[in-house]
């Protein structure tokens, strides 16, 4: 039995229009960016010290991960009841989340992502069962991009983020 060999010609999509499929991705290219540009725009806008260090490769707040976060566990966001919340202002959220990325990265299990603890000493809000925490969980991928962040920890039997 022979195995049918590809040739380029086969590979080759009869369709495709190479001069359109370039200008798409450079117009793609330079929109993400100009977003990235304005993304970073905003988080210079927070009244947090040292907000710069939030867009290096080490603990990269994006705009779509703050967002997640505030949405889901900002108290005045009255989304996701069962989770927990933040009961601070969202500049100390922010500085809460820069601080705990200087923390040394865990693992998490049954996860690629890493996560980071931080034990702040003062309540940042309740966990998911109303008990006021001094403590922040950050999920990060293993790159350092922040994915999540929230009051409390992972219960260890859990082992998955409540983010």
């Amino acid at each position: 039995m022979t195995e049918a060999v590809a040739t380029p010609a086969q590979d080759t999509n009869i369709h495709f229009n190479e001069a359109q499929w370039l200008q798409a991705l450079f117009l793609l290219a330079d929109t993400q960016r100009w977003l990235e540009q304005i993304q970073e725009a905003l988080i210079r806008q927070l009244p947090v010290k040292h907000r710069k260090k939030l867009l290096r490769q080490n603990g990269y707040l994006g705009a779509k991960a703050l967002a997640h976060i505030l949405e889901r566990h900002y108290y005045k966001v009255p989304r996701h009841p069962l989770t927990g919340k933040f009961t601070i202002p969202i500049p100390q959220v922010v500085a809460c989340i820069r601080d705990a990325c200087r923390e040394p990265p865990q693992p998490l299990p049954r996860s690629p992502h890493l996560q980071r603890v931080l034990d702040t000493g003062t309540p940042l809000g309740h966990d998911p069962s109303g008990n006021t925490v001094t403590t922040i969980t950050v999920i990060t991928s293993t790159g350092g991009e922040v994915i999540t962040a929230f009051p409390g920890v992972i219960p260890p039997e859990n082992g998955v983020s409540s983010g």
